[in-house]
Order: C-alpha cells, then structure tokens, then sequence
C-alpha cells in the first residue's frame, strides 16, 4: 500500500517527486532505488495525458464556460512567462533544465503544459521531460539520504 501512496505523491501536482522520495525514504522506510523509481513511475503518469489532451480540453472548457477561459488564459500566460526566456534561450533543452530544478513549479506537470504551449512534439516532450525528471530525482534522492543520515 505505501507503495501506491508514493507513486500517487509522485503523480499530483506541484509535490511531484521532490514531495513522494523523502516520503519514501524517510517515513516508508523504502531504500534509495525503490523510493527512486516508485517516484519516477508516478511523476511520469501525467506527461502524456498532459500534452494530448490540454489543447482539446481547453478549447472546449473555453468555448463552453466563462471561468474556464479565463482560468485557461491565466494558466497559459503564467507558464509562458515562467519558461520563455529559458525556452528561448536554450529551445526544447529548456524543458530538462526546468524539470531537473527540484523546486515548487519546475516540475513534470508545468514542464508539460509549457511542451504543450511552446509546440514540442509529444513523443520529443515525454523523453526530455522524462529526463528532466530522471536528474531531479537522482538530486532530491541523495539529498534525502544525506538529511537521514545527518538526523540520525
């Protein structure tokens, strides 16, 4: 049962894996490896459905609902701005860079809807953000087996 509760810590937003490995580790008493990928299987759930299905989705909440539009709107804008200038400056390479920062808003689920906004290719956006997510979770892995070691 942990083992769903980690992998769903992983899946939601904003926690994301930075969230599900020190739970793993800290309070589930998993090792490193099956904290690492327990984490990663459920931060990576959300790319895909993600990137299909936000274009068809907004589209139509927009067209039908006020407050979704402009939710929408809000949503969009704030991405942009949070990612332009790296996606500018480093193009589809900017994705792995945001996700690999183990902070608040970096995470699969942004990187996702910035794939989605900036026009990356599903299948380029899953393996770049996948890596992305890869080099966070090897960070916040060895970060959280130092904190345990350190408060032992």
């Amino acid at each position: 049962m942990n083992e769903l509760w980690t992998i769903i810590i992983a899946a939601s937003p904003i926690v994301e894996l930075r969230g599900a490995i020190p739970v793993a580790m800290g309070i589930f008493y998993f090792s490193w490896s099956k904290a690492l990928i327990l984490s990663l299987i459920g931060n990576l759930l959300p790319i895909i459905p993600i990137i299909w299905s936000l274009g068809k989705l907004s589209d139509y909440l927009s067209r039908k609902f006020t407050f979704f539009s402009n939710f929408f709107n809000w949503l969009f804008e704030r991405t942009r701005k949070r990612t332009a200038n790296g996606f500018n400056r480093w193009g589809k390479w900017a994705l792995i860079l945001f996700v690999a920062i183990p902070l608040p808003f970096t995470g699969v689920w942004t990187a996702s809807v910035a794939a989605f906004l900036f026009g990356v290719k599903y299948r380029q956006a899953f393996w770049l953000i996948s890596f992305g997510a890869f080099l966070a979770g090897v960070l916040v892995t060895i970060l959280t087996y130092f904190g345990i070691i350190i408060l032992s």
